[in-house]
C-alpha cells in the first residue's frame, strides 16, 4: 500500500519540488528547496542509506520497490516513517562549478562499433547528462527541478541530496560476499555477518547469455577503462564487424568501471544508459548505473567472492 501511495503522490508533490525549484533559481544563491514527500524523496533516502534505486527519476517503479523491500527486510520498520522523521531534505542546492560548465562532451554517441572505434572518447552528450550522473538522477529530473537552467559557472540548480561518489581507488572490505540475484535484478554486498552493505539493480544475461551462476572471485578492478570488442562473443553482432578497441568514457559500453571476474569474458560493469538498468537484457555481464559501479568498485579487490544465484 505504501508503495502505491508514494507513485500516486509523485505527480502532485513532485510538481511542488518543481515549484521551490525554480523559486531556488531566482535568489541570489543556492538553498535547500522543500522535498516532496513522494518518490523522489523515497529514491533520495534508498540511495543515501546504499539502498540504490537506481536513476532517480521522481516516479519510482520496480527498482524503487525491490530497493524499498531490501531496506526493509534489513533494517525492519518502514520507510516511510523513517523519512518523515528524517532531517536531510530530499533535494539541495547546487551552485555549477567553470570546471562542470567546461567539461568535455561530445554531440553523439554512434550506435555502431566500428564508428565508435574512430573516436578519442566517449564522453557525455551533454553537461545536464553529466551533473545527472554526478547526482544520480535522470537529465529528465533534472529539467524539471530547473526548467530554466542554462549550465554555465556560478549557475544556481536543484538537485537530488544524494552521496556523490567519488571516482576513488579501491579500499577492499575484508570477507565481503558480492551476490547477484538472476530472478530479483539486484545485486547485493554482504558483510562478514550476513549483513547487507549495499543493495542496487543490476541487468544481468538474457535468453541468448544468461548469467553464468556459479562462485567466481574478482581478479581485477578497472577505471575508466577501453573496452576490447570482440564480435564472435556477441551473438547478435554485425557479421562485417572486426575486432577493435572502444575509447574509455562514461558513454562507452561498460561505463567507467569494469570489474573482471574468474569467469572468461564476464564482468561486472558500468554502463551508457543508467535508465535501462533492472529493465533491459545485457549480453550475460552484470551492468550498474556508473555511480552504483563506481561504489561497488570501492569495496572490493583481487579475491573477493562473486555468487550468481538464480
Amino acid at each position: 500500500m505504501e508503495r502505491r501511495l508514494f507513485r500516486s503522490l509523485a505527480t502532485v508533490a513532485l510538481g511542488a519540488a518543481i515549484a521551490a525549484a525554480a523559486e531556488a533559481q531566482r535568489s541570489e544563491g543556492p538553498r535547500p528547496a522543500p522535498g516532496p514527500t513522494d518518490a523522489l524523496a523515497v529514491q533520495v533516502f534508498l540511495d543515501r542509506a546504499g539502498f540504490s534505486p537506481g536513476e532517480i527519476d521522481g516516479a519510482g517503479g520496480a527498482n524503487t520497490d525491490r530497493a524499498i523491500a531490501a531496506f526493509e527486510r534489513e533494517h525492519g520498520g518502514s520507510v516511510a516513517d523513517l523519512i518523515a522523521a528524517a532531517s536531510d531534505p530530499p533535494t539541495i542546492g547546487y551552485t555549477i562549478t567553470a570546471e562542470d560548465a567546461a567539461a568535455p562532451v561530445v554531440r553523439a554517441i554512434p550506435e555502431d562499433m566500428m564508428a565508435k572505434a574512430k573516436l578519442k572518447r566517449l564522453d557525455y552528450t551533454s553537461h545536464l547528462e553529466a551533473l545527472g550522473e554526478r547526482f544520480h538522477a535522470s537529465p529528465a529530473l533534472l529539467h524539471r527541478l530547473n526548467p530554466r537552467l542554462h549550465v554555465a559557472a556560478g549557475a544556481q540548480m536543484i538537485v537530488p541530496n544524494v552521496q556523490v561518489v567519488p571516482d576513488a581507488e579501491s579500499k577492499p572490505v575484508p570477507g565481503i560476499v558480492v551476490r547477484v540475484s538472476k530472478a530479483e535484478s539486484t545485486l547485493t554486498v554482504l558483510d562478514t555477518t550476513g549483513k547487507a552493505i549495499m543493495h542496487a539493480p543490476v541487468t544481468s544475461g538474457s535468453e541468448h547469455d544468461p548469467l553464468p551462476i556459479g562462485s567466481w572471485t574478482v581478479t581485477a578492478v578497472a577505471r575508466n577503462p577501453p573496452f576490447h570488442y570482440n564480435p564472435d562473443l556477441f551473438w547478435d553482432a554485425d557479421p562485417s564487424h572486426a575486432k577493435a578497441t572502444i575509447p574509455p568514457g562514461p558513454n562507452g559500453p561498460v561505463g567507467v568501471v569494469w570489474i573482471d571476474i574468474s569467469k572468461p569474458h564476464y564482468g561486472i560493469h558500468g554502463t551508457p544508459e543508467p535508465g535501462t538498468v533492472g529493465h533491459t537484457a545485457s549480453h550475460g555481464c552484470v551492468r550498474l548505473t556508473n555511480w552504483d559501479a563506481l561504489r561497488l568498485a570501492a569495496m572490493v579487490g583481487k579475491g573477493t567472492t562473486v555468487e550468481f544465484v538464480e
